[in-house]
């Protein structure tokens, strides 16, 4: 099998998505990928990032692959965790309080800032609408956020969010007020949880 015919099966095999780093961690040339989207076999969507020609883009895997240094947060991890119906009209990103934001805020993302000792807290897989894995905050994270005072979300927002995730099979109560501790909004979490448990 060529270079190219194990390409497109990376992409088939990745609900028609691959990426430079896909290719070369296969090792695989990137002349092939280069090749493929000359050809039109493959759609370049941004830099590192190639879909069949009749797959839509991936918005997050997109974002995701251009700012490999953040996560999704607030709304736009409360979607992807499905614990809202708002699709994001922006996407929300926290990056290290170090990083510089110049290029994401230009390209429309809302961004936050935190420092090393949260940054990680509560990062996980989650899926996309598309099927594709993204790094994002967990249910337990996102709901603690949305509580800061600093990040202003809407009241209904948080309000749905939290119906929603008492309501789960897998809510994990320990570890949200293990977070709620960490980031310091214990007080109105347990205004929330006291009126939905």
């Amino acid at each position: 099998m060529t270079d190219s015919k194990k390409i497109l099966a990376i992409a088939d095999a990745h609900h028609g998505m691959v990426t430079t780093a896909m290719v070369v961690d296969a090792g695989l040339s990137r002349g092939s990928l280069k090749y493929l989207a000359d050809t039109g076999s493959l759609e370049k969507v941004s830099r590192g990032v190639y879909t069949l020609p009749e797959v839509w883009e991936d918005e997050f895997v997109t974002l995701q692959s251009r700012f490999k240094r953040g996560i999704f947060s607030l709304d736009t991890a409360l979607f992807l965790c499905d614990l809202t119906d708002r699709t994001p009209a922006r996407f929300h990103m926290t990056f290290p309080a170090t990083y510089n934001l110049s290029r994401p805020k230009e390209e429309g993302i809302i961004c936050a800032g935190a420092i090393e000792s949260i940054y990680n807290l509560g990062v996980t897989d989650l899926t996309t609408p598309g099927g594709h894995h993204v790094r994002g905050y967990s249910a337990e994270r996102s709901l603690c956020d949305i509580l800061r005072p600093r990040h202003q979300t809407d009241i209904q927002i948080v309000s749905e969010a939290f119906k929603r995730y008492t309501a789960r099979q897998d809510q994990n109560i320990p570890l949200l007020s293990a977070y709620a501790r960490r980031l310091r909004v214990e007080n109105r979490l347990r205004a929330y949880l006291e009126v939905l448990l």
